[in-house]
């Protein structure tokens, strides 16, 4: 019993932090629980979908060549299927949430459901093959399911708030997505199969492209960060516009006053 427990907290404890430590870097406008809740039951219900995917793209490709390789296992049995199942969840569950209002949601909400994916993915692998598995894949795996939505999730706020380029921006977060995804399983895999000396290479620009894949991702949380912050000062200046004009004038309106200082003093 005492085992399971400690398996089950390896397992999530990943997960919690990188909730944790994405939440806190919502300055602006923190999102509601409800919402973040969604988001990351969401996430656990894109493994099904991505079964269904892989399933379908096992039939289509069975009998081929192409089913033996490695770059199969890596693209066509996880970066793509799973980067797509978690880009739709994300638009069937948050796109039209009122919610996702500033540049920054984009990425906590896509982050949210990468979190949920990779928590039922890394209790089933933890549970099955052991507690050296589950430091493995807390130093590597889950941060790195975080990552691609980081890097998802900072295209699609883009798309949000920028109509004219949405089809561009939703398609390059997709497709950076599965390319991130199929390239950090494929570097993982391969080396396997090589000499211990050209796997050793291998393992070594793996580790180069996750430092890599850190640094864009917090590149993007910074770069959200400030376009979140140009909206929350156009908004406080929209809002104080709206104060002179009622205080001159004497009338109300419908415009909706935000208090965009909340998330400062959480």
């Amino acid at each position: 019993m005492l085992y399971c427990l400690l398996l089950f907290g390896i397992a999530i404890l990943p997960v919690i932090v990188l909730m944790v430590f994405i939440y806190r870097q919502d300055k602006y406008q923190k999102e509601p629980i409800k919402s973040l809740a969604k988001a990351f039951i969401g996430g656990m219900l894109a493994i099904p979908l991505d079964i269904l995917l892989v399933t379908s793209i096992d039939s289509a490709l069975a009998g081929t060549a192409i089913t033996n390789t490695v770059f199969f296992s890596a693209f066509l049995e996880a970066g793509i299927p799973e980067e797509l199942s978690k880009f739709l969840i994300f638009m069937i569950f948050i796109w039209n949430d009122k919610n996702f209002d500033e540049y920054f949601d984009g990425i906590v909400y896509a982050s949210f459901i990468g979190l949920g994916f990779a928590c039922i993915e890394n209790i089933e692998y933890v549970f099955s093959f052991g507690f050296s598995t589950g430091v493995v894949r807390a130093l590597i795996s889950v941060p790195g399911h975080f990552l691609f939505g980081v890097v998802l999730g900072y295209f699609l706020s883009l798309a949000k708030f920028h109509s004219e380029k949405r089809g561009l921006y939703i398609l390059t977060g997709l497709l950076l997505a599965m390319l991130a995804h199929g390239l950090f399983d494929w570097m993982l895999m391969i080396t396997q199969y090589l000499n211990p000396a050209i796997g050793t290479v291998i393992y070594l620009a793996f580790i180069w492209g996750d430092i890599k894949l850190w640094k864009l991702g917090l590149k993007y949380i910074n770069k959200q960060q400030e376009n979140s912050r140009k909206q929350a000062q156009e908004a406080r200046t929209a809002d104080l516009e709206y104060q002179i004009r009622q205080a001159i004038h004497g009338y109300d309106s419908e415009y909706k006053h935000i208090d965009w200082n909340a998330g400062d003093r959480q």
